[in-house]
């Protein structure tokens, strides 16, 4: 049995997906609340509970974070998506990130050296500066401080049709 569950914050929004031991346990320590219902059942010897589709947590999950993790969806978060050269604003399945100095000039893979790029610009600068390759960089890459809030993302083949009302349209359109 694979299937998952959809956990809201108390303000029903997406927070994540949890497998069903995960969920089961968040409601029966009453941690979380079962809204939706897949139609099967788990037992053990004293009871037996129907898998819970959709849970909304009781309290808010408080995370004291310090630092921006590097990664791919964080970098096109601090850059709002767009390409940092043709500043145009893509999906995500057409961007990818781009060594400001390349790797093949020793440059690494931190904040401070990786920017969005759409796929065009990044084949057009190739493994050359953007000086060398004749091509404008629209803002200084630096690590970020924080970031905004993004939507939840969710590949739509793990999205169960019990989840739908409670999924905004944006978690769907930003996958694709």
């Amino acid at each position: 049995m694979a299937t998952n569950c959809l956990v809201l914050t108390p303000w029903m929004a997406p927070h994540q997906t949890a497998s069903w031991q995960e969920a089961v346990t968040l409601v029966y320590l009453k941690k979380a609340d079962a809204l939706e219902h897949y139609d099967a059942h788990v037992s053990s010897p004293s009871m037996t509970i129907q898998l819970p589709a959709v849970v909304r947590l009781r309290k808010a999950i408080v995370r004291n974070k310090t630092d921006v993790k590097f990664s791919r969806i964080n970098v096109y978060t601090r850059d709002g998506f767009r390409c940092q050269y043709c500043g145009l604003k893509r999906p995500m399945k057409n961007l990818n990130y781009d060594h400001v100095l390349p790797r093949s000039q020793g440059g690494k893979t931190l904040w401070e050296n990786i920017v969005t790029s759409c796929i065009p610009c990044n084949l057009k600068k190739d493994c050359k500066t953007p000086e060398q390759a004749g091509m404008h960089l629209r803002k200084r890459p630096v690590k970020p401080k924080s970031l905004p809030m993004t939507g939840t993302f969710i590949p739509p083949a793990d999205v169960s049709e019990l989840w739908l009302p409670y999924l905004e349209q944006g978690v769907l359109d930003d996958v694709g």
